[in-house]
């Protein structure tokens, strides 16, 4: 059996901010067969629902070295979907009402976790052959292995590959500060190893140190070599590019399943999602308190409000889009002030057009997902993105830059053919971004069987884990020297 464990700060249904959540909490069962095993181990926060916290079982403790100090860590397991979880514990650095705090604290308190989980290891008598870390959290486990655990035999087979989630997040702190911390030799800290523009970068470390590299998207690794899209470390990966490879995410079809989705109001399937749709949009309509009328053009968003997704280019068409177009906008998320009050001040400028819901709700989130025509995604980058697979498998067309993993999974609508899954803009410009939603608009409006044929596709187009899974086995098979 070949053994794989995943370390992560984040996995459903344990813990959540963002993608990687969903990444790490549901890859793992589709790489598990009769030749793999895999696991997760994540830090226990306080912040953890009660429910998951009590059944969590004890299973041992020991203390880990951070230089000078010696910090407690506890170990406990419980099993989820088929797969053993293992979280580290630790009330100074795990506690609070979130799992995040400033950069400053979470460089000491992930610096701690990725030598808790190597030290870990013999406690449990488990030695994976390869440890699949996930984002700068975890790119000091690749260092650690290379240099404190270096000369230890127990270690002496173990591979590492490094996932990049989001590259804008590398883990960036004074280097004196991250040397104190985890007491690695000075060589470490220089050019070659963790140390960027004079600040130590975890990230870097993980893309330095690991066995394999790899990223969430083929057309974001190609990105990343470039100096627009690798955010400072593109020399890294061109040194690296042998090494490095794009899979893209997948999608929990048991989870995001119309036919079988416990959210949605009236479940569907390809066949019936013409009608099915219908009943959600006028339910969706209903819950944001907007008029239920089944003619007009609804665009859907859920997401981070920040630059990354776009939302630059959504308030410069803000005020043309309401004005000028018979569309309803119906907005979940939460992110910069700015755009919140952005948000609140145009549902209270246009009560009959916009309808927003600041904050998180995977129920009010898969409410549009069903119940939405169209989902806006017009990122400025974006390494795979998940929201427009999830759009897609109920019938909700993207309307996408083609950056990252939109350009990999959103096909554009072609007139001539009759082609696609989606609508696509190519500049990082508000006029071509409101010029496509203005083109789907009218696809909608006059070619609705057109439009309707295209909802199918997109239902019918396969995101799920099957396929990458399998990339990453191949990966992993290279790595512990298998041969296909």
């Amino acid at each position: 059996m070949k053994q794989i464990l995943f370390a992560s700060s984040e996995a459903i249904p344990y813990i959540k901010t963002g993608g990687l959540a969903d990444v790490v909490g549901s890859l793992p069962k589709y790489i598990q067969n009769d030749e793999y095993e895999v696991r997760i181990i994540l830090p226990k926060y306080a912040c953890m629902d009660e429910k998951f916290l009590s059944e969590l079982n004890y299973v041992c403790h020991f203390y880990v070295d951070l230089n000078w100090r010696k910090q407690y860590a506890g170990i406990f397991e419980t099993t989820h979907e088929g797969v053993k979880y293992y979280f580290v514990d630790n009330e100074y650095y795990f506690a609070g009402p979130n799992p995040y705090n400033n950069i400053h604290e979470d460089v000491e308190k992930f610096a701690f976790f990725s030598k808790a989980v190597l030290s870990a290891l013999p406690y449990l008598d488990y030695s994976p052959g390869i440890i699949h870390c996930h984002d700068w959290q975890t790119g000091l486990i690749p260092v650690f292995l290379h240099t404190s655990y270096g000369s230890d035999v127990f270690y002496s087979g173990i591979k590492t590959i490094f996932s990049i989630h989001n590259l804008k997040f590398q883990g960036r702190w004074k280097i004196r500060e991250v040397m104190d911390v985890t007491g690695l030799p000075e060589y470490i800290f220089d050019h070659r190893g963790i140390e960027s523009y004079g600040e130590a970068n975890l990230l870097k470390g993980g893309c330095v140190y690991a066995d394999a590299i790899t990223t969430v998207s083929p057309t974001y690794a190609s990105e990343i070599l470039t100096q627009e899209g690798g955010e400072g470390l593109e020399g890294v990966f061109s040194m690296r590019k042998a090494d490095l490879h794009g899979i893209l995410n997948g999608l929990d079809y048991q989870l995001y399943n119309p036919k079988t989705d416990p959210y949605i109001y009236e479940p569907f399937t390809v066949e019936s999602a013409i009608e099915g749709k219908k009943k959600n949009k006028t339910a969706l309509q209903k819950e944001f308190g907007l008029p239920e009328r089944e003619d007009v053009f609804v665009l859907g968003i859920v997401s981070r409000m920040t630059d990354q997704k776009g939302f630059d280019l959504i308030a410069y068409i803000m005020d043309e889009l309401l004005n000028s177009m018979d569309v309803q906008l119906i907005v979940l998320g939460t992110g910069e002030i700015r755009y919140e009050h952005m948000f609140h001040y145009f549902q209270n400028a246009y009560p009959q057009k916009v309808g927003s819901y600041i904050g998180y709700s995977e129920e009010r989130a898969h409410h549009i997902y069903a119940g939405a025509d169209a989902f806006l995604m017009p990122s400025l980058f974006e390494p795979c993105g998940l929201s427009q697979m999830m759009s897609m498998r109920y019938g909700t067309l993207p309307i996408v830059r083609e950056t990252g993993g939109l350009r990999d999974t959103v096909i554009a609508y072609n007139e001539y053919n009759h082609t696609g899954t989606g609508f696509s803009f190519t500049e990082y410009n508000a006029l071509d971004f409101l010029h496509v939603i203005q083109y789907a608009n009218e696809v909608y409006e006059k070619q609705r069987p057109h439009w309707d044929d295209m909802v199918k596709r997109a239902m019918e187009v396969d995101y799920s884990w099957d396929a990458s899974a399998e990339e990453y086995r191949k990966i992993y098979d290279g790595l512990l020297d298998v041969e296909d």
